[in-house]
């Protein structure tokens, strides 16, 4: 067991003693300072199995998902923590400050997180600066969005602006229209407008790729709470449009899992534990109706290195983890990876 195996232990009370969304900054700056002072030592044991997806190695298949790190700051110290890969993100055209304050809560009894963050971020142009020279052996995802001021039918122009921007630094873009804290973005995720949106984007993806000299692979997130004509009109469209990978899945609005908590009726995603069953249901029905050729990412719900054998066994060639890492700490990193050899 490393130094920060056995210190999270120690450090969490303290941590769940402060608001949710101080915990999560303070957390972040640690992982930064702990990098710097070379005090952070992978919790990976052994020489863990490369995969290649996408056309991309990542060193493991345990990523960061989005939504820990916004700004694209401690891509290094994810990295060095023993993640394959991290997402950065969700990251918009603009700065924007969010959602009002409070937007983050925790609910320890389902071992889940409520956000209505509203993707606050320093906006794209920000985090590529950072992730010019990062030093990482992890894959580096760039999540994009629009701006929560850009009307729907001005959406692409915003996935656009980031696509173009994020493309020479980023390893691979995960086109997020599936956060319910962006008031209509996942109306994107009706047939009409993602076959709009991913033709236009994947027409860009064509030309980065001439003038960087590179493929950078485009994904889509999707929502848990989609209904099964939804789902295959979208994995029709995925599928019609060559997307290059699927991240299944978001939070969820659906509050029967938690329902009698007391943040039941709490605005925002809830991820966790909770949406672990349906956001399996999700995978499993994409990796049916997708072609082969087109990978999927697991994640929501992993708390313990068997939800993330679950996923794998239902068709995911990668997993993410963000809430359980709230509740489990850097322990949680050790036990997938292992969970998954």
């Amino acid at each position: 067991m490393t130094l920060i195996e056995s210190f999270y232990p120690v450090l969490k009370p303290w941590l769940f003693k402060l608001d949710a969304e101080r915990a999560h900054t303070f957390t972040v700056k640690m992982m930064i300072i702990a990098h710097r002072l070379g005090m952070l030592k992978s919790v990976v044991s052994g020489t863990p199995q490369s995969r290649d997806v996408m056309g991309l190695t990542f060193p493991n298949v345990l990523g960061l998902a989005a939504g820990m790190d916004k700004s694209a700051s401690a891509v290094e110290a994810w990295g060095s923590l023993g993640f394959g890969s991290v997402e950065v993100g969700t990251l918009t055209p603009r700065p924007q400050p969010g959602n009002p304050k409070p937007r983050l809560f925790r609910l320890p009894e389902h071992e889940a997180l409520i956000n209505r963050m509203g993707f606050n971020n320093p906006g794209i142009q920000s985090a590529v600066k950072k992730l010019e020279n990062r030093r990482t052996k992890a894959v580096v995802g760039v999540n994009i969005g629009k701006n929560f001021d850009t009307p729907n039918e001005d959406a692409v122009k915003d996935y656009l602006i980031c696509l173009k921007a994020a493309y020479r630094v980023a390893d691979y873009i995960a086109v997020n229209i599936s956060s319910p804290n962006t008031k209509g973005l996942r109306d994107l995720q009706a047939e009409g407008a993602v076959r709009e949106l991913i033709a236009a984007l994947k027409n860009e993806q064509a030309a980065l790729k001439k003038e960087h000299g590179k493929t950078v692979p485009l994904l889509v997130k999707i929502a848990p709470d989609l209904n099964d004509m939804q789902i295959e009109a979208l994995a029709r469209v995925f599928n019609e449009q060559h997307i290059d990978g699927v991240i299944a899945t978001n939070t969820t609005i659906d509050r029967t899992a938690v329902a009698g908590h007391r943040l039941e009726k709490e605005a925002g995603g809830l991820s966790g534990a909770p949406v672990r069953e349906r956001s399996n249901l999700v995978l499993q029905a994409f990796r049916m109706l997708l072609k082969e050729q087109i990978p999927i990412i697991g994640v929501g719900g992993i708390v313990h290195g068997t939800d993330a054998k679950e996923k794998m066994k239902a068709g995911a060639s990668l997993v993410q983890v963000y809430s359980g890492l709230v509740y489990r700490g850097p322990a949680l990193v050790r036990e997938v990876l292992e969970s998954v050899i």
